[in-house]
């Protein structure tokens, strides 16, 4: 989530680095603007409300003492704590709306990427290896798995759908095995710390790691609990401290932890 102070004093920098990713968020920059604009405005108001509030309040005291009559101002305090409490729910939906729109700017490109129109423009930075080259026909991993028995497409599909898959026999115990591999290489050799997280996170925890609201369309949702299935471990692992101020001493925290990937990726049927 960008910083609305940065948006706020260098705007112009913003639109322009923002617009580098081949689309126009001038619109969206002003409208953030306007609506930081009017929120900063009702804080003024109410603040200077609340200050001839807590002097009204002082001068009924003064008032009562002197027994004069203070109609007139208990008049004016309900009218203040009125459009007081009008103001805060108008402020509560501004900073709601304000919220939501910054959240859908994607992050700003850092200035060494290079611009571009497609994945065609891409640099090649480095390169480690040589790709292996292959004597005999390569198999594509679906053919692959169904020879050597240890994918069943047909009973993952009967079981859930299309585009599932299940591993069987020495397949199954290959996935297990890349698990565990993993998390005692990270924990033995690393120093990470081995975690299990749930497998369903609210809806919090999903804009904690920025799914949400960009990417609602492609998770899955358990609508009556407003609960998602985690799209990958970083989300239940990056929320962890959120909110949270963490004593610089214990840092850094390094945490681990296998989780099922659980998403649509609506965006890239057929590829």
């Amino acid at each position: 989530m960008l910083d609305i102070r940065e948006i706020r004093e260098n705007p112009e920098e913003v639109i322009a680095k923002l617009n580098s990713r081949n689309a126009d968020y001038s619109s969206d920059i002003n409208e953030i603007l306007e609506l930081d604009k009017k929120r900063r405005d009702i804080i003024q108001e109410v603040e200077a409300q609340k200050a001839q509030q807590n002097k009204s309040s002082k001068e009924i005291g003064k008032l009562k003492r002197e027994g004069k009559d203070c109609s007139d101002i208990f008049k004016q305090l309900k009218e203040l704590s009125n459009s007081i409490k009008s103001k805060d729910e108008e402020l509560r939906t501004i900073q709601k709306e304000l919220n939501s729109k910054i959240l859908e700017l994607p992050n700003l490109p850092n200035e060494s990427v290079p611009v571009g129109v497609d994945e065609t423009d891409n640099v090649e930075v480095r390169r480690w290896g040589t790709p292996r080259e292959f004597d005999f026909d390569i198999k594509a991993h679906w053919d692959l798995g169904k020879d050597l028995d240890i994918l069943d497409f047909e009973r993952a599909s009967k079981l859930a759908g299309s585009r599932f898959s299940m591993f069987k026999g020495k397949g199954a115990q290959l996935e297990r095995a890349l698990v565990n591999f993993m998390l005692a290489k990270h924990t033995g050799e690393h120093g990470y710390e081995e975690i299990s997280t749930p497998f369903m996170v609210n809806r919090e925890t999903m804009t904690g790691t920025g799914q949400l609201p960009k990417f609602e369309e492609d998770a899955f949702h358990l609508e009556k609990e407003d609960f998602f299935l985690v799209p990958t471990a970083e989300v239940p692992v990056t929320n962890l401290y959120r909110d949270e101020v963490i004593d610089f001493d214990s840092l850094p925290l390094k945490y681990t932890a296998y989780t099922p990937c659980f998403r649509e990726e609506a965006g890239s049927a057929g590829r």
